[in-house]
C-alpha cells in the first residue's frame, strides 16, 4: 500500500507541471488568421503579382493581333496646308489648282517672272488595303501568339497552384514539428522538476537533473527555430496569396491525407499547357516565314484623295479629286527577304528543339518523382513501426524511471529517439504528399 501510494503521488507530480506548462503555452499563443488550402489556392489567383504579369502579357498580345486588322481595314486622313512661291512651274500650278487660270496668266513675261503666289490646300486622303498576302500571315501569326501568351498564363497558374499548395504543406510540417517539439518540451520539463525533487529528498544525483536540464534547454532551442521556420512559412504563404507579411496562417491539420490521384503508369502529355505554347510558337515561326516570302510577290491597294485649293486663307474655291488602284512589285531588295527566311527557319529550328528538350526533361523528372514517392511510402511505413516502437520503449523506460529502475539518461535518450521518429515521420508524409503534387503539375493537361 505505501508502494502504491508513493507510485501515485509521483505521477501527480508529472501532471502538475504537464498542466502549468500547457496553460502558460495557452495563454502565450498569438492570434493567427485561418486559412484551407482552397482559399489559399483562390487568394493566389486573385492577387498573385507574377500570375498577373503573365495575364499583361496575354493582353498585350491580343492587343497586337487587333493592330493587324489594318490589312483589311482603310486608312484616312485630312491635312491643311499654306504655302507661296515665285517657282514658274509651281506658280502656274498653283493656279490650275485654283482654276483661277486667264489669258493674260499665259503673257511670257508673267509665266516666266511670277510674284509670290500663295496657294492654300484642303486635303482628305483614302487609302484601302486590297490584296496583300505578306500582311494575311503576318495577321494569322499574330493569331498565334495570342494562343501561345495564353497557354502560358495558364502553365503559370498550374505552377502557382503547385507552389501553394507545397507552401501550405510545409507550413503544416512546421506545426507538426512544433507540436512535437513542444510535447518533447513538456515532457523534458516535467522529468526537470521531478529529479529535481527526488535530488533534494536524497533518492537522485544532481546529474540526472542536469541532463534533464540540458534536454530542456536544447529542446527549448530547436522549439524557437521552429517556431521561426513557421513564421517563414507563413511569409512565403504571404507572398505567394498576395496578403501582407507578418500573418500567422492556421492550416488544416490533414498532413496525414493525400491529395488527388496518383497514377504511376501516367507519362507527360502532349498537351500541357507549356509543351503546347511551344508548338503554337512553331506554328507561328511556320507563318513567319510564309510571310516573308509572300512579301516577294506583288500588292495591290486602291487610293483616292480629295482637296480644295484657293489662294485665299481658309477658302476654298476649286476642288478636285484623285483615285486609283496600284500594282507594286518589289523585284529586288538586296537579298534581305532571302536572308530573313533562313535566320526565320533558324529560329523555327531552335524552337522545335527546345520542344524536344522541354519533353525529354519533364519525362526525366517524372520518373525520377515515381522513385521519390515509392521511396516516401516505404520511408512512412518504416517510421510509422519506428514511432511505434520509440513510444513503447519511451513508456516503459519512464515508469521503470519512476520505479527506480532506470536513469534520467535512459529515459531523455528514449524521448530524444521518440521525437526523432516522429518528425522523421512528418518529414516523410511531406515528401509524399509534395511528390504527388509535383506528378499532378508534371501531368496536368491543357484541357483540364
Amino acid at each position: 500500500m505505501i508502494f502504491k501510494a508513493r507510485r501515485l503521488i509521483r505521477g501527480r507530480r508529472w501532471l502538475a507541471p504537464l498542466a502549468l506548462l500547457a496553460f502558460s503555452r495557452a495563454s502565450a499563443q498569438e492570434p493567427v488568421v485561418r486559412l484551407t488550402a482552397e482559399q489559399a489556392i483562390a487568394a493566389a489567383i486573385t492577387n498573385n503579382k507574377e500570375l498577373k504579369l503573365a495575364t499583361w502579357d496575354e493582353k498585350i498580345a491580343a492587343a497586337r493581333y487587333k493592330e493587324t486588322q489594318a490589312v483589311f481595314l482603310p486608312q484616312a486622313g485630312i491635312s491643311y496646308t499654306a504655302m507661296t512661291t515665285n517657282n514658274p512651274l509651281n506658280a502656274f500650278g498653283f493656279k490650275l489648282q485654283q482654276q483661277t487660270i486667264t489669258s493674260g496668266d499665259f503673257n511670257p513675261d508673267r509665266l516666266n517672272r511670277p510674284g509670290g503666289t500663295p496657294d492654300f490646300m484642303a486635303r482628305a486622303d483614302v487609302q484601302q488595303p486590297l490584296v496583300n498576302m505578306d500582311q494575311l500571315y503576318q495577321r494569322k501569326g499574330a493569331a498565334k501568339e495570342v494562343e501561345v501568351y495564353r497557354l502560358k498564363e495558364q502553365r503559370t497558374k498550374e505552377g502557382l497552384v503547385f507552389e501553394v499548395s507545397k507552401a501550405y504543406m510545409q507550413l503544416q510540417l512546421a506545426n507538426e514539428s512544433v507540436k512535437v517539439l513542444e510535447g518533447v518540451l513538456s515532457t523534458a520539463g516535467a522529468l526537470y522538476r521531478y529529479a529535481s525533487d527526488r535530488v533534494d529528498q536524497g533518492f537522485l544525483s544532481k546529474a540526472d537533473a542536469l541532463n534533464a536540464k540540458v534536454q530542456v534547454t536544447i529542446t527549448e532551442s530547436k522549439l524557437a527555430e521552429t517556431k521561426s521556420q513557421v513564421e517563414n512559412a507563413s511569409d512565403y504563404l504571404s507572398l505567394l496569396i498576395g496578403r501582407p507579411y507578418g500573418n500567422l496562417y492556421a492550416v488544416d491539420d490533414d498532413s496525414t491525407q493525400e491529395i488527388g490521384t496518383v497514377f504511376t503508369d501516367s507519362i507527360v502529355p502532349v498537351g500541357r499547357a507549356d509543351l503546347d505554347a511551344l508548338k503554337k510558337a512553331i506554328e507561328a515561326s511556320d507563318l513567319g516565314i510564309r510571310s516573308s516570302k509572300m512579301s516577294a510577290l506583288p500588292r495591290l491597294n486602291a487610293f483616292g484623295s480629295y482637296q480644295l485649293n484657293d489662294s485665299r486663307i481658309f477658302g476654298f474655291g476649286a476642288s478636285a479629286y484623285l483615285a486609283g488602284i496600284q500594282l507594286s512589285w518589289d523585284i529586288f531588295k538586296g537579298n534581305s527577304i532571302r536572308n530573313k527566311i533562313a535566320m526565320q527557319t533558324l529560329e523555327k529550328n531552335k524552337l522545335a528543339a527546345e520542344l524536344s528538350l522541354r519533353k525529354d526533361q519533364s519525362t526525366l523528372e517524372l520518373n525520377k518523382a515515381r522513385r521519390q514517392l515509392a521511396d516516401a511510402g516505404f520511408r512512412i511505413r518504416q517510421q510509422q513501426a519506428a514511432v511505434a516502437g520509440s513510444a513503447e520503449s519511451f513508456r516503459i523506460l519512464k515508469d521503470r524511471y519512476e520505479q527506480g529502475l532506470a536513469s534520467s539518461t535512459d529515459v531523455l535518450l528514449a524521448q530524444s529517439q521518440l521525437s526523432e521518429q516522429q518528425l522523421a515521420l512528418a518529414q516523410a508524409i511531406f515528401d509524399r504528399r509534395v511528390t504527388i503534387a509535383y506528378m499532378q503539375f508534371l501531368t496536368i493537361s491543357s484541357g483540364k
